[in-house]
């Protein structure tokens, strides 16, 4: 399997980019956007709600855009006072916006810290916005909570609004609507950290096997044989292939008409916490990665293939961890997940011998 040989040699794995050195920058880079063949959950409620949006940024003369989990703007529009400005600094389509890549802003920072932010003129850190200011709210989906992106308005410093901040949650409010309109026959799975899946807006009751069955068949979206699945669950462990077919009965009793057989496979839009964390640690997107980790993954686990993606994936994690720079980001991911050793060596090898945090940390080790 192509998915077991790409796991065992993390190695080859540990590549990413960095966007840390805002000297001469003038705007945002430019990610490359795949294109679906069917619209996700989350593009699908972009595209219900887009002339609402659009009406709400033409009103008031701004620019507006929504990005995704990783802070790379999905979809724009400018209105002509700011359709040049907008164009140069690569507020379009593509055009990436996390602290990582440009320095403070609107969006960055509330892709940090997933509440509403309004960046003003000066605190921009690319000088090339700095007569810009920005109000940017996070879009969470309103039954299961999961961060989907973010939406923002700019505009010229001389046209700033106290009002600003309320329209652009108000947007951001309007597509969290149309994520729950829209989510026919989507499968949540969040694995890192404590599993849970969901469905179509319900939670379900399942057994740990069965999350795990869930997670490989994310991971093998063209699909996998009953031999390779088997496998993948048991590894070598005498258990009949009986047992397996039992469970998979039960997933399609929970999920009708979402996992097909010869080769098996979901049939559904999948959300994936785990796969999206890895998508954001290839791409070198820390913010995104770093939210969407909760905690190890499926740590009860003794799957041949899930045991090895999670180690695969703390090795990766780690080794990221300890090329950090960002003293607070750590501290915000120890708080969160207390049991990261390699987090609080990270912090202690950047603190100064006589910091204060030290002393709390070496308590902890």
């Amino acid at each position: 399997m192509d998915l077991w040989n790409k796991l065992q040699n993390p190695a080859q794995r540990l590549q990413t980019t960095h966007f840390v050195n805002l000297d001469g920058v003038t705007s945002a880079p430019l990610v490359t956007l795949t294109q679906e063949e069917q619209p996700s959950l989350f593009r699908r409620s972009i595209q219900h709600t887009h002339q609402d949006l659009l009406k709400i940024a033409e009103d008031s003369g701004m620019a507006i855009g929504v990005t995704d989990h990783q802070g790379t703007l999905l979809w724009t529009w400018s209105s002509r006072p700011m359709l040049s400005s907008a164009e140069q600094v690569h507020f379009v389509e593509g055009g990436h916006w996390s602290t990582q890549a440009v320095g403070t802003n609107a969006i960055g920072l509330a892709l940090n810290n997933h509440t509403s932010s309004c960046v003003y003129s000066h605190e921009n850190q690319m000088h090339s916005v700095r007569d810009w200011v920005c109000y940017a709210a996070p879009i969470l989906d309103p039954i299961s909570g999961q961060f989907h992106g973010i939406i923002n308005l700019s505009t010229k410093y001389k046209k700033h609004s106290s009002l600003g901040l309320l329209a652009v949650e108000r947007c951001a409010e309007l597509v969290s609507r149309s994520i729950q309109f829209e989510q026919k026959n989507v499968l949540y799975i969040k694995a890192l950290g404590t599993p849970q899946i969901q469905f179509n807006q319900q939670i379900l009751t399942i057994t740990h096997r069965q999350i795990e069955i869930l997670c490989i068949l994310a991971l093998h979206p063209e699909g996998i044989s009953l031999n390779e699945l088997h496998y993948a669950l048991y590894g070598d462990r005498d258990i009949s292939e009986k047992t397996l077919k039992a469970e998979l009965s039960q997933l399609r009793t929970l999920l009708p008409e979402c996992i097909l057989s010869r080769p098996y496979k979901l049939s559904c839009e999948v959300q994936a916490d785990f796969i999206r964390a890895e998508k954001s640690l290839d791409a070198g997107f820390l913010a995104s990665t770093f939210s969407l980790y909760k905690g190890s993954f499926l740590t009860k686990s003794e799957s041949p293939i899930l045991s090895a993606w999670r180690d695969c994936f703390d090795a990766r994690l780690s080794h990221l961890i300890y090329q950090m720079e960002d003293v607070d980001q750590l501290l915000k991911l120890v708080g969160r997940i207390p049991e990261r050793i390699d987090a609080m060596q990270r912090i202690l090898e950047l603190l100064p011998a006589e910091h204060q945090f030290r002393e709390k940390i070496l308590l902890r080790l």
